[in-house]
């Protein structure tokens, strides 16, 4: 393939409700799309990037730039563009791993809709279907919270996590326990707001048998979480911290995690989330899929790479609904606790042009 175009596209979409985490408060999602264009095909990726750089260090405005000016020109030199070879032509370029996940994504999606093969059969997928979890805020009181849960288990969800920060740990997590039982599956996400100071904390959630605890450290301090690790019974999960396979293996290696949460848009991209899986799966690691927000694209996308063999738990990849009043592609609807996993070519959905219209702020064609 060759590109032909690309369209950088923005869209605004307001949440259900608020989606507050240690780092802050969601109420719109500054969306980005990567729309690539091919003599035999288009396709599509989401940038998972936020509008401000919080979460990590990259931003939606950022990715814009770099995509206008260094990614996709890079892959306008292609002759032969297809997926393996993005991210080789685009290593010159330090970082901004978001952006390039968006930009392979689309060139994948394109160039297996002209193969006529699924990225679930691509990646390697062996379900068809995935169990779902969903991922609670912080909230301004506990008895909100547990109505919240308790909204969210009667619509079939079969895991719970918890968002907490220094304050809010402890107490929502006791809460839960006692009001939904000790069978529930029940974990919790720090988004690295502790220090190892905080050790003596934390090792009280020991009691209440979670799951994991995610990323409770800085994501540059692998050595803190693997000494947290001997300090606690709950399974340290780490999610800011995988940024690649290596990283992966360095810290399976060091103790710092006995789990991973694989966000293909934080790693760079779905190929090397599967590598990232491999990995996992060959040091007898479990793995989830974590989600950011996504729309139906991105989620569709995420739905196949959760049904890899290696995902042995229930990720982020909830129903439409979740998020958003109204999503730009046909909804996933939760049936059982799961999502189908879609069976056509590439992500196997696309975009509502009427609903894409409805929400788009702007849009820009890069043209080679």
């Amino acid at each position: 393939m060759k590109l032909d175009r690309v369209e950088l596209r923005r869209l605004r979409m307001p949440l259900v409700s608020p989606f507050r985490t240690s780092f802050g408060i969601e109420t719109v999602r500054d969306v980005l799309l990567v729309h690539v264009v091919t003599a035999e095909a288009e396709g599509w990726g989401e940038c998972v990037a936020d509008a401000a750089p919080a979460y990590s260090s990259e931003y939606v405005d950022g990715a814009v730039d770099v995509l206008r000016r260094f990614l996709v020109p890079a892959l306008a030199e292609q002759d032969h563009l297809n997926a393996t070879s993005v991210a080789p032509a685009l290593a010159r370029f330090r970082g901004h791993r978001m952006a390039k996940a968006a930009l392979e994504t689309a060139v994948l999606d394109a160039e297996l809709r002209m193969r006529g093969v699924p990225l679930s059969r691509e990646l390697g997928a062996v379900r068809d279907r995935v169990p779902c979890g969903v991922s609670v805020g912080i909230m301004d009181s506990v008895d909100e919270l547990l109505d919240a849960v308790g909204r969210y288990l009667d619509e079939g969800y079969l895991r719970i996590k918890l968002k907490i920060e220094p304050g809010w740990d402890v107490e929502p997590v006791v809460a839960v326990r006692k009001r939904f039982g000790a069978e529930l599956p029940l974990q919790v996400d720090a988004n690295a707001a502790y220090t190892l100071a905080d050790a003596s904390q934390l090792a009280k959630l020991d009691a209440f048998d979670l799951l994991l605890i995610e990323q409770p450290l800085a994501e540059n301090d692998v050595l803190g979480h693997a000494r947290l690790a001997a300090l606690m019974r709950t399974p340290i999960c780490l999610d800011e911290s995988i940024t690649s396979a290596r990283a992966a293996a360095d810290a399976i290696t060091l103790g710092a995690c006995r789990i991973v949460n694989i966000k293909p848009g934080r790693v760079g991209g779905y190929l090397e989330a599967r590598r990232i899986h491999d990995v996992c799966a060959a040091h007898g690691i479990p793995v989830w899929c974590g989600g950011m927000l996504e729309t139906g694209l991105g989620r569709a996308a995420n739905l196949a790479l959760a049904a890899l063999p290696g995902f042995t738990l229930p990720g982020d990849t909830s129903a439409s609904d979740r998020y958003y009043h109204a999503d730009i592609t046909e909804p996933f609807v939760l049936h059982d606790g799961h999502l189908e996993v879609p069976a056509g070519p590439g992500i196997g959905i696309e975009p509502a042009q009427d609903a894409l219209d409805a929400v788009t702020t702007s849009s820009e064609w890069c043209a080679p």
